[in-house]
């Protein structure tokens, strides 16, 4: 079964800093004591063996929270399924929450990917960030506890998590003509920011059966009908 994600069809409020993923080096294959370079071919075996363990983890991370929410993603037992030893999965995320976080990326990277291959060609933007908004509810619903184990542990998290600032981007970019989070106003930063959060609130109400899909679209296009009326990218 693959990991569940965020498909072709992932907040709290943003900051404008956020906390970097871990890293993918390996302690255990980096430069050694004597200070002697690795050679190159080797170093990219390395770096491509890493790259695929690390994505090995946050798979079995996300397939035990689509089965029993982050309870289930101990650390001993993520490091039995994804065929790592325990010390291996320390050193690439030291602790749980960092593991949340990676598995939430992996969701960005996702929605990012499916909306590169497929833009949203609504005329306003407005239109543009519902339907971005509105494909994440989709894949995010295929997986409803894998989806309210991601959202809590973000919400209830006391580390700074850069979820905010990526979906805020993603929607700028949509919105606004390709504009960032580096090149958007404060304004236009904190409009789709606020965007977002309205989402992450229904999505919520969705899980707790509060809210059906079709209301939750109802409640997004409101919201970003208002939000973005006057949204026009920067000079």
């Amino acid at each position: 079964m693959r990991t569940p994600h965020v498909t072709t069809d992932t907040p709290v409020a943003p900051h404008r800093t956020g906390r970097h993923a871990p890293s993918d080096a390996d302690p255990a294959t980096t430069e050694g004591a004597s200070g002697t370079q690795s050679d190159p071919a080797s170093t990219g075996v390395r770096t491509r063996s890493q790259h695929q363990r690390r994505k090995r983890i946050v798979q079995a991370a996300a397939a035990l929270a689509s089965r029993g929410g982050v309870e289930a993603m101990q650390m001993r037992t993520v490091a039995e399924r994804a065929g790592v030893a325990l010390g291996t999965l320390y050193r690439y995320f030291p602790s749980k929450m960092d593991l949340v976080v990676a598995v939430v990326g992996e969701e960005i990277d996702l929605l990012e990917t499916s909306i590169e291959r497929r833009p949203p060609n609504a005329a306003t933007a407005s239109g543009r960030a519902v339907d971005v908004l509105m494909r994440a509810t989709r894949g995010l619903m295929r997986e409803p506890e894998l989806a309210d184990a991601l959202i809590r542990s973000l919400i209830m998290a006391d580390v700074d998590i850069p979820f905010g600032d990526r979906m805020a981007g993603l929607l700028l970019r949509v919105a606004g003509a390709d504009l960032t989070v580096e090149t958007a106003t404060e304004e236009q930063f904190a409009l789709a920011g606020s965007l977002s959060s309205v989402w992450v609130h229904e999505l919520m109400e969705m899980l707790r059966g509060r809210r059906t899909y079709e209301q939750i679209q109802r409640r997004i296009e409101i919201a970003a009908g208002r939000l973005l009326a006057d949204f026009q990218p920067s000079a």
